[in-house]
């Protein structure tokens, strides 16, 4: 799944001990599928050398904006005519200043000012004082107004030995948020809440009913939604995912606490996307201590049966449009139909679970009014892309 193919970046980097980081950035775009043109200051020279990043991806390293490699020796405006982005990591201080300011000293500073209407992405990398400076911030704030992407910066341990925020993000973060920056806005201004995982049910402190959901389409969902402009919150039963960069997360645990957590959030959602594999029924008195062996016979547990989250959602007086997920193991047509008019969704996203469990991959098929619409087999974040165009496309309004 070559995320970046086929995409022309001009990778940037200022001065700052987070260089090295790039050249991991550098190997993880060229592993995506992009050409990548490196361009240096001077001061980022003392922290990497050209040499290790022409090494890295195979083409020439600029510095000199009069560099005779280049046609009549304009580096600053040949190297973005026909780039997709200019995308500058990490960024410094000085250097947010050069662009909230228009300078053009350097190549890098030059060819920003001179890049027309090539996107400009920045991953700011400094002090945690650096950052906080109202200098800095009046910098970021102009940026931004000037349409320029700043990724992050992120909160942690910096190379002075203080922490806080004015770290960089790290190399896969930023990978990711220019991925997500390709990607059309289809859901922009739109909330999008989403559940996701399985849910766990007590039997005793150390004894759960489960499912096998791993999650995986849920988070995709999330990222995809978040990459398509939406603000998206994530009701998350126990996974070990990583959060999708831009989204808010809800951790639960039972059913009833999912419950309890859609209904507080859905009021103020557009869409809600009912993913997660919910258990149908709750043991009805978990043990306060855990359950002892008696003779080899088993417990008898008694059950009550839980909310039917995505039906209430539903059923809300001007809430939002909702999505159902059916994960069947056979007869999906039949079933997911039935499961979509029993819900009252417009929209029932079915799948057949011993294809999509501890899969990569996802056969998704979409049941609505007018029948069945498969879409093809392809990869879980590709699937969810797919269905988030086509969530957008039968929106209301």
């Amino acid at each position: 799944m070559l995320e970046l193919a086929g995409t022309r970046i001009v990778l940037g980097l200022t001065g700052g001990i987070a260089c090295y980081k790039s050249a991991e950035l550098l190997r993880r775009m060229l592993d995506q599928g992009a050409q990548v043109d490196v361009v240096m200051t001077e001061a980022a020279t003392h922290f990497i050398t050209p040499t290790t990043l022409q090494a890295l991806s195979g083409r020439p390293v600029y510095l000199d904006p009069l560099d005779a490699r280049v046609p009549n020796s304009m580096a600053h405006i040949t190297l973005t005519r026909g780039a997709d982005a200019v995308l500058i990591v990490p960024t410094s201080a000085d250097f947010m200043a050069k662009l909230a300011h228009g300078h053009a000293d350097d190549l890098l500073s030059t060819l920003c000012v001179a890049r027309g209407e090539v996107p400009l992405l920045i991953a700011p990398a400094m002090n945690r004082e650096m950052w906080t400076h109202p200098a800095t911030q009046r910098n970021a704030r102009q940026l931004h107004a000037d349409g320029v992407a700043l990724l992050g910066p992120g909160e942690g341990d910096q190379a002075c030995g203080e922490t806080g925020e004015g770290r960089m993000l790290e190399p896969g973060q930023i990978l990711d948020a220019l991925v997500a920056y390709f990607q059309p806005k289809v859901l922009a201004g739109r909330r999008v809440l989403l559940t996701a995982g399985p849910t766990s049910e007590p039997i005793d402190p150390v004894r759960v009913i489960t499912n096998r959901s791993s999650g995986r389409m849920g988070y995709a969902l999330a990222r995809a939604a978040a990459e398509a402009g939406a603000t998206v919150e994530l009701i998350s039963g126990p996974t070990a995912l990583p959060t999708p960069q831009g989204v808010v997360r809800i951790d639960v645990g039972t059913a009833a606490q999912m419950h309890a957590a859609a209904m507080a959030y859905a009021p103020r959602a557009d869409i809600f996307i009912a993913v997660a594999a919910v258990a149908d029924w709750a043991v009805a008195q978990p043990s306060a201590a855990k359950l002892k062996k008696q003779d080899g016979q088993p417990p008898s547990l008694s059950f009550v049966q839980n909310p039917d989250i995505l039906a209430e959602v539903a059923a809300l007086a001007g809430g939002p449009w909702c999505v159902g997920f059916a994960a069947e193991t056979e007869r999906l047509d039949e079933h997911a139909q039935a499961k979509r008019l029993r819900k009252g969704v417009p929209l029932m996203v079915g799948n057949l679970a011993q294809d999509t469990m501890d899969a990569e991959s996802a056969r998704l098929v979409l049941y609505d009014e007018a029948g069945a619409h498969p879409l093809e087999p392809q990869h879980k974040l590709h699937a969810a892309r797919a269905l988030i165009r086509e969530i957008a496309r039968r929106m209301p309004g």
